[in-house]
């Protein structure tokens, strides 16, 4: 009777479906992985030769057949499901290149819990800069179009209906500083995950003498997990991740939709290249937004990976389970790889969408969303209170709307005749402050408050934002030299071992 490859407990050989449905799947993504099992492994050697567990001859044997195994690739490993994972395959090519008896030593003090743990976080953490640095080049672009376009007067829109003028510089702006929060949100869990879960075992530690820092600090991990159990048992910094990315796609999704809008002939106030639109089979006119409906499409499937991942892991017990461990989190490294296409996708979008200036502003002037500003003109200059400039005002507009003229055409005369009827009095404005108010451009430079569409608000907000990303890509630099580092130092201390 043919046995299990990697247990005597099992008498039976895995049936074939278990194989083709369950770890032939698993093992696709062995090349990918490769590199940071091979990483796990050395750290462990390291530790375990310098804490005299394995002997220093034993230890160089496997250093140097870990060594080699790298050296050669992936490729050269022979890949049979019947041996469960990634791991149980490393494993066994390594005891055939250098013998059962040193090769099997390398399992000293440590489980398949804890290092399929470490791998996820090690993937994890690199998937987290990639991200990042993506986000940061939607986020440039975002800021070179917002200086470009500072002051592209247009409308602004609340309930999809005028509302007050704007710039589209400054709706760029606003972009940048939402994505920011995202980027901000990604490397504060990059931070809190960065520790170590390797050396917890199986979940309940190991009675060898291991020293679970070396290990961590080689693998440039800022400390340990400290609890074994809670070490294999959770992935929270995965569906805290996959959390993260919810936020951005449904943001993503917001802007996509204003741009979907705006570039309908009905609005017409952005307009993009025809490289990334498509057209009808049979309705010769057409110019479709592909990139927005894809992107607004694959936010949703984003959401349902994050309900799927949080439904596998809620009825699992805390502990080691395959659907925990492993079922669990598949869905974040799919989100992951959709959200960096999608990233791209989104950049190319804010890069290559420009705003039809003379429409955008000659809508913002005759479609009431100046009336605000008219309204403060009463405040200012007549002394009253703005609920009474209010009621002034929407007379006006409704007097202007009924009569079927803009909102340019509000004079001064107007304003007295609906104050008289509100009021009991006219107001007396003087006539070019009447035009003045109701001109979009000197609304928006108006509004120089804090946070504002103004030039000068708004230049200050920008400079800011351009301080702000180039830290945050110093940042991320910074990560990424230190875990450089880091690799170096290892592999310098696994050569020494090996010698």
């Amino acid at each position: 009777m043919q046995q299990s490859k990697v247990s005597r407990r099992l008498k039976e050989t895995t049936a074939p479906e278990v194989n083709d449905y369950i770890y032939r799947p698993r093992l696709e993504g062995f090349a990918t992985g490769f590199a940071a099992l091979g990483d796990v492994n050395k750290a462990h050697v390291v530790m375990l030769s310098e804490q005299g567990l394995i002997r220093q001859e034993h230890a160089a044997v496997l250093a140097r057949g870990v060594l080699a195994m790298e050296a050669a690739g992936a490729d050269q490993v022979p890949l049979d499901p019947s041996r469960e994972d990634a791991y149980f395959n490393y494993e066994a090519h390594l005891i055939e290149q250098i013998g059962a008896d040193i090769g099997g030593r390398l399992h000293t003090g440590r489980s398949r819990n804890d290092i399929l743990a470490t791998l996820d976080r090690l993937r994890c953490r690199d998937t987290l800069l990639a991200l990042i640095d993506a986000l940061c080049d939607v986020r440039q672009a975002a800021l070179d179009n917002a200086i470009r376009f500072a002051q592209v007067v247009m409308p602004g829109y609340t309930h999809l209906q005028p509302a007050q003028p704007v710039t589209y510089g400054y709706y760029l702006a606003a972009v940048e500083q939402a994505l920011a929060r995202d980027t901000q949100r990604l490397a504060q869990t990059l931070q809190a995950m960065n520790h170590s879960p390797l050396g917890a075992a199986a979940f309940a530690g190991t009675p060898f003498a291991i020293d679970r820092a070396r290990t961590a600090d080689l693998l440039g991990f800022d400390g340990v997990v400290d609890n074994a159990l809670d070490a294999v048992g959770s992935r929270d910094f995965i569906l805290e991740s996959l959390s993260h990315l919810n936020l951005l796609a449904v943001f993503w999704s917001r802007v996509a939709q204003d741009y979907f809008v705006w570039s309908t002939h009905e609005f017409s106030l952005i307009d993009f290249p025809d490289s990334i639109a498509a057209t009808s089979s049979i309705m010769p006119q057409k110019k479709n937004p592909t990139v927005l409906e894809y992107l607004k499409g694959r936010s949703g499937h984003i959401m349902g990976l994050l309900m799927g991942a949080c439904a596998t892991v809620k009825g699992t017990n805390f502990s080691h389970t395959g659907d925990a461990s492993r079922e669990g989190t598949r869905g974040f490294w799919e989100a992951a790889e959709e959200t960096l296409r999608c990233l791209k996708l989104f950049g190319l979008m804010l890069r290559t969408a420009t705003p039809n200036q003379a429409l955008a502003l000659r809508r913002a002037g005759e479609d009431f969303s100046t009336a605000t500003g008219l309204a403060d003109l009463i405040v200012r200059e007549a002394d009253l209170s703005f609920r009474e400039a209010h009621h002034v005002v929407g007379a006006a507009v409704r007097q202007a709307m009924d009569a079927g003229l803009p909102a340019s055409r509000i004079d001064s005369a107007m304003v007295d005749a609906c104050a008289q009827e509100q009021l009991g009095h006219a107001l007396g404005l003087d006539p070019e402050q009447v035009r003045q108010s109701l001109d979009p451009t000197t609304n928006v430079q108006s509004r120089a408050s804090q946070g504002g569409p103004a030039l000068s608000a708004l230049s200050t907000s920008l400079a800011a934002a351009t301080t702000r990303l180039s830290q945050q890509r110093a940042d991320a630099q910074a990560w990424r030299e230190r875990l450089a580092r880091a690799r170096q130092h290892l592999q310098a201390a696994t050569e020494q071992v090996a010698q």
